[in-house]
């Protein structure tokens, strides 16, 4: 039995060791996160979640994102705080991006509503968003580097609409997307219920992820040979 925490831990006695990487091929992005870096986002998304939005362990969090980078890291700081990631249409909070904003902004009067931009780096939007809608790529900025729980959730928390925090890290290990210590090269949505052993599975594999949005197929072998990628699928 364990927890988001315990894992995040264990892979932080390799602090440099790359653990998220990003391809967008419609963008000619790349984003890299070490182990330390990605504990870094999501102690500061966690705090987002607790200090600013009062977010509370038990409460519900919608993630309604494409694929990309942050949503490893919202699943982190979701299970970090104790959050069930649901997919849900009433959740207690959501994250949206650009192309759901529409939606869920119009429930932001009665939800903590959070707009990802999905901009190298995490930055703003450019254009105001909807009243009551917060910017990721603003308020994150401001939150510390370092966030404790003052209610940590248990392996015994519920981590999805299906599975506790244990059962989920339990059935990554028996997943069979890559080998121990391995590289994953993938198009899944690590959001999304479908996509989401891209994440778990490295995470207790002690193995990585590179995730490519709006893949390409002419250029998927050659990421595979340039990222020392150990296994590939596809989300699709």
């Amino acid at each position: 039995m364990t927890t988001f925490s315990a894992l995040l831990a264990t892979l932080l006695t390799e602090p440099g060791r790359p653990l998220v990487t990003f391809y967008d091929d419609a963008t000619g992005e790349r984003v890299e996160l070490s182990v330390a870096t990605y504990a870094n986002w999501v102690a500061k998304t966690s705090s987002l979640f607790v200090e600013e939005l009062d977010l509370e362990r038990g409460q519900r969090l919608r993630v309604d994102l494409p694929t990309h980078w942050l949503g490893p890291v919202f699943l982190g700081a979701a299970w970090t705080v104790g959050l069930t990631v649901t997919e849900d249409d009433d959740p207690d909070a959501v994250v949206c991006g650009p192309a759901t904003l529409d939606r869920w902004a119009a429930q932001a009067e009665k939800i903590p509503v959070v707009a990802c931009a999905l901009k190298p780096l995490g930055v703003r939007f450019s254009e105001p968003l909807p009243a009551g809608v917060h910017d990721f790529g603003v308020e994150v900025w401001t939150q510390p580097d370092a966030f404790t729980p003052w209610d940590p959730p248990t392996a015994d928390d519920p981590a999805t609409d299906d599975a506790t925090q244990a059962e989920l890290f339990a059935a990554a290990r028996d997943g069979v997307l890559l080998g121990d210590g391995g590289r994953l090269l993938t198009d899944a949505n690590p959001a999304s219920p479908d996509g989401r052993g891209s994440f778990t599975e490295p995470l207790v594999r002690r193995g990585s992820a590179i995730w490519v949005a709006n893949a390409d197929p002419a250029t998927w072998q050659q990421k595979y040979e340039a990222e020392r990628a150990t296994a590939t699928s596809s989300g699709r």
